[in-house]
């Protein structure tokens, strides 16, 4: 099947002779997180085809994986890929028109994913829909609906901390999907590259969307399409782990997609704070506690960030530069 790549050749889609869609959660050590999970999606209104990606867990939940589910609805790598490896190592796999994203410590609405594919069915312009992330800690308080940079070119979780009861039901544009209940269209996901599995963890969704925008595609917010987020629960985001990955990725994420100078310019901005916070460590002047005010972790990202693989670069002349600016200025702008 054939379907429209904006403003480009078509794009070809695997046979749906079956199912339109599969859902991919990627897992590592979530046995107190998946029975949840998997329930949920055991209760989504639409059928589907399901894909759990083990990252090579060793705390029970192959057991677990291979008591609920056949052989064939489980990946399971030999080393721990991250979230970013464990999604570029299921597209293969998936041979339907429509791939959904699912965390495994997020617990999904029966509509879930029947709103999602509702809101794709007439939409041959968007490559992505992204779901309400709501938070389990703070019921009724909006996690993620979207993803977009702010002012120092930082990536951002559109809405969040809003009361879930604004928002509407309309269907609208955001700049990027989350990665943590998304719906995206498969194969304009495989044309613009996939997922950067060298990420690891964290802004392989927002390096994903900028990639689909860079195309021509748009990206949408689905409000009523729901799921119940713990947020943090895989990941501890004051460890070393999350901000070594959360500034590198970043910055890869620019250097990927963004106009040269705003790349330069963010790796020149961290090269400095990392002088000024060396200084004021020799001056014995106080320093913030959180890791990534660390220097040697800067180090290691900057170190990282300037030997990085050309394959992590985007292709010449993938995209005018004319292109890069528009986009830039819409990821800046796509905060709420």
């Amino acid at each position: 099947m054939q379907s429209s790549w904006p403003d480009g050749p078509p794009l070809a889609e695997d046979d749906t002779r079956g199912d339109l869609v599969t859902v991919v959660v990627v897992t590592y050590r979530g046995l107190h997180l998946l029975p949840d999970c998997l329930d949920s999606l055991d209760r989504q209104t639409v059928p589907h085809q399901l894909l759990v990606v083990d990252n090579a867990s060793t705390d029970g939940s192959a057991a677990l994986l291979r008591r609920r589910l056949r052989p064939d609805q489980v990946l399971t790598l030999a080393t721990n890929t991250g979230f970013a490896g464990g999604v570029a190592a299921a597209l293969p796999a998936v041979h339907t028109r429509y791939v959904a994203l699912l965390n495994d410590d997020a617990a999904a609405d029966p509509d879930w994913l029947e709103l999602l594919l509702a809101a794709a069915r007439d939409d041959p312009s968007a490559a992505a829909w992204t779901s309400l992330m709501e938070s389990a800690s703070e019921p009724g308080s909006v996690n993620n609906l979207g993803a977009g940079v702010d002012g120092r070119w930082y990536g951002v979780d559109v809405d969040a901390g809003r009361d879930v009861s604004t928002l509407g039901s309309e269907v609208r544009d955001v700049f990027g999907f989350c990665g943590g209940a998304a719906l995206l269209r498969t194969a304009a996901v495989r044309a613009v590259g996939g997922f950067p599995a060298g990420f690891f963890l964290y802004y392989e969704d927002l390096d994903t969307s900028w990639r689909l925008r860079l195309a021509g595609w748009s990206i949408r917010a689905v409000p009523r399409s729901r799921v119940v987020h713990r947020h943090g629960a895989t990941s501890d985001p004051t460890s070393v782990l999350f901000h070594l990955h959360n500034e590198r990725n970043r910055l890869w994420t620019l250097a990927r997609n963004a106009p040269g100078r705003i790349f330069l310019a963010a790796l020149l901005r961290f090269g400095l704070t990392t002088a000024s916070l060396a200084a004021r460590r020799v001056l014995r002047r106080p320093v913030p506690p959180a890791a990534n005010f660390r220097v040697g972790l800067r180090l290691r990202v900057l170190a990282q960030v300037l030997r990085s693989s050309p394959a992590l670069l985007p292709a010449p002349g993938r995209a005018p530069a004319s292109t890069r600016r528009r986009i830039a200025r819409e990821a800046r702008s796509a905060r709420s």
